[in-house]
Formats: structure tokens, sequence, C-alpha cells
């Protein structure tokens, strides 16, 4: 059965301040060396075809956190949005030495508008936990001048029907390596979770995720691997 791994990218420096990150491009906090160690033997247990990412460097470094571990093959970054990186990043196949790694703008972490920068707990003070709770967790709550998940679900999920899926009905076992919210957004649509019930999904900082498919692509088996932190 092809396989689908999804993992959140390793622990961010405003990740550690406790700020709205949103699509600000902050690098990865110091020291998860030896949690991308062990994802890495957990993710290329398997064969892998295809990496899909976002643009954002803590998620490309985390692409790259764990192909340090990994000699057999390295990654070679290709980008599906139009721009200049499309159109000029252009080769032909050269060998079977590397793994393609995809990258999409539109699986970029959910846009958080005004609160970008902010402490969490500051907000919370200011506007209340529950209100600040719905912005970052349910499906249709906004925040300032931000996305909403259902927003986000719009953007990330057509990367995973006209490229993902394509990939796993060919067999081809697939990475995603993207941010909170995206993934939040994949996982509604594989798992089929209602809106209501989406609130109570969560990742955590290199949570990693493994879904089994038949031929069909319908959903045969879940598993959320467990890496002990450093």
């Amino acid at each position: 059965m092809a396989k689908l791994f999804l993992l959140r990218h390793f622990k961010s420096q405003w990740n550690q301040e406790n700020r709205f990150t949103g699509w600000v491009d902050v690098p990865l906090l110091k020291g998860w060396e030896k949690k991308a160690k062990k994802t890495s033997k957990a993710v290329f247990r398997s064969k892998i075809d295809s990496i899909y990412s976002s643009p954002l460097i803590r998620n490309q470094d985390s692409v790259l956190a764990i192909f340090e571990y990994y000699d057999k093959k390295y990654p070679i970054f290709i980008h599906l949005d139009q721009g200049g990186m499309k159109n000029w990043g252009q080769f032909e196949k050269i060998n079977n030495k590397y793994i393609p790694v995809y990258i999409s703008e539109r699986l970029n972490e959910r846009y958080y508008g005004n609160l970008q920068g902010r402490n969490k707990k500051k907000m919370m003070k200011k506007y209340g936990k529950e209100l600040v709770r719905l912005w970052r967790r349910s499906f249709d709550k906004r925040p300032p001048g931000g996305e909403n998940l259902r927003m986000t679900y719009k953007r990330a999920v057509p990367v995973f029907k006209k490229y993902i899926k394509n990939d796993l009905k060919q067999g081809k076992n697939v990475l995603v390596v993207a941010s909170h919210n995206s993934l939040r957004a994949l996982i509604k649509h594989i798992e089929r979770i209602p809106d209501r019930d989406i609130i109570n999904v969560e990742v955590d900082y290199g949570g990693l995720i493994k879904y089994e498919f038949d031929k069909k692509i319908n959903l045969k088996r879940k598993e959320v691997i467990s890496i002990a932190r450093k």
C-alpha cells in the first residue's frame, strides 16, 4: 500500500518565544538534532519517492535536517508555483540519486495577519483565551487581518488532490513537511473530519503521522509515530 507521511517542522525560534509566526520566515531553534535523527530513521525506513513542502525556511530546514542522517539520496528542491524559480529551475532527470522536494507556497502556515510576531499569552490577555483559541484552532473563526482554517484548507488541499494523490495512485510513498495549520487542513481532508471537530486536532513540533492507502486511495490505516524528545 502507498504510504503518506505528514511531518510538522521542528520547533522554531518563534515557537520557543511563544509568538504567532504565520508567514514570517524564522529559523529553527537549535538543539533538535537528536529528534531529527530519530525522525529520519522513522521516515526513511520506508522508500520515499517524493517530498512536498513550503518555501518557509523552517519547513525546508526540517527537510534538510532529516537528510543529514540519510546518505543514500539527496534532495533537489523543485518549485511548483508560478515565478522565476519554477520557470528557470528546470532540468532533465540526471540520475536516481536524489528525491524531488516539491515546493509550494500553498502549503505555508495559516496567515495570522495582525497577530504575526505578537506574543500568544499577551494576545490571550487582550482578547480572551477562548477567542484566541478559536482563531488558532477552529475552522471558520478568522484572526484579525488573517486567514481562518477554511481559507488555508482551500489553498492546501488542491496540492494534495493535484499532486500528492496522483503520486499515491502510482504506488509512491510521499512525505509532506509543512506547518501546523496546512497539515491540519490535509488531515481534515484525509480523515474527513467535520468542521466542528477539527478544533481538537493538534500536531506537535516534529510530530509524524503515517497513513496507508489502497490502490483506490482509500485510507486503510493511520499511525501516529511517537518520537521521543531529546
